[in-house]
């Protein structure tokens, strides 16, 4: 956590001393600077007063500015230098939220660090849109150059992709043009990658686009497919529940988790309680089936063959293979190997 040399609270105060009572309360109720920490909407400080949000907003809006062009700001530029200096060194463009944590861990020092922001003048904000979060800059051209990386990032992104970290710090670093060497590096790349609205970090520290269900997991299906997919092998159904506990402290109960996988198109059974992953390549269906599929794709097998083919679908014991090799949708031709029935 990065370390002030002032105290926001008492800057803050401060910068508000000379306003006029309504103007003062408007201020520290809208950004909540009070004990409450919660900043109030325009609507209920307009209630208080009797007067419309509108007016709220213009009473908020000459504070600011009454604030900006007040002596009092200037005795305060050491503050708001150090602050500006503190941003400039984590990469000059952050997310809002990253921003206050990284000076404070209590809300309404957060709130007090906000307010600082608001009214100096080294500060911009943009607002969230479709590819950023809500952000903060002491450096346009940085901020452009960022921003302008990012979006080449996201279109190389396919919608299933699950990235290390490394490997996308690497490709933004890669994508940036027009940007001081002292920023290209990985820790302020990694801070970068925290204002995409795209892309999103798995509880693993992998990334890939947010809607992606191996980056946000929202059920137990979802964890179970990272589990088995970072296994990189069939696992049985109790394995499946003990690895999301055991990886992401989720309480997964065997019955549940065998119930989601069979509900689940992303998993194939390929044994008793044994599940795979269908991009691997295994198919659904019974071992008959998978015989009657093998023999149409390749045509005549022998005894040998046809066992071999099924043991790498299938994870069953050799008399089940050996009891469906008796099923009448088979049958041997002249040449004593496997064919489908007529």
């Amino acid at each position: 956590m990065a370390k002030l040399i002032f105290k926001p609270k008492d800057v803050s105060k401060r910068l508000i001393s000379h306003l006029p009572e309504r103007s003062k309360d408007v201020i520290v109720s809208r950004y909540g600077l009070t004990d409450k920490k919660e900043a109030e909407t325009l609507d209920a400080i307009g209630q208080r007063y009797g007067i419309t949000r509108e007016r709220v907003r213009q009473i908020e809006n000459s504070a600011l500015k009454s604030i900006q062009d007040s002596p009092a700001i200037q005795k305060e530029a050491a503050a708001l230098q150090h602050l500006e200096s503190s941003i400039r060194e984590m990469g000059a463009v952050l997310p809002e939220h990253s921003i206050l944590s990284e000076f404070a861990t209590d809300p309404e020092t957060k709130n007090h660090l906000y307010f600082l922001m608001v009214v100096g003048k080294p500060f911009t904000t943009r607002r969230e849109d479709e590819h950023f979060k809500a952000r903060w800059f002491v450096d346009e051209s940085v901020a452009k150059s960022v921003e302008d990386a990012l979006k080449t990032v996201h279109g190389t992104i396919k919608t299933d992709d699950v990235v290390s970290e490394d490997k996308l710090v690497t490709h933004v670093l890669s994508c940036l043009s027009r940007v001081n060497v002292k920023y290209k590096n990985k820790e302020t790349a990694k801070r970068w990658l925290e204002l995409s609205n795209c892309l999103m970090k798995n509880p693993l520290g992998e990334w890939g686009r947010k809607t992606a269900p191996s980056i946000r997991l929202k059920n137990i299906r979802d964890h179970a497919y990272l589990v088995v997919k970072r296994h990189g092998s069939p696992m049985h159904f109790r394995e499946v529940a003990k690895a999301i506990e055991k990886t992401f402290g989720k309480k997964a109960h065997h019955a549940t988790t065998h119930n989601e996988l069979i509900k689940d198109k992303r998993f194939v059974l390929v044994g008793r309680g044994i599940y795979a992953l269908a991009e691997w390549g295994y198919r659904p269906g019974a071992v008959i089936d998978i015989m009657k599929q093998i023999l149409k794709e390749k045509g005549p097998l022998t005894r040998e063959e046809l066992i071999k083919a099924v043991n790498n679908e299938r994870h069953v014991k050799m008399n089940t293979i050996l009891v469906n090799l008796q099923n009448p949708a088979l049958a041997k031709n002249r040449e004593g190997k496997y064919v489908l029935a007529k």
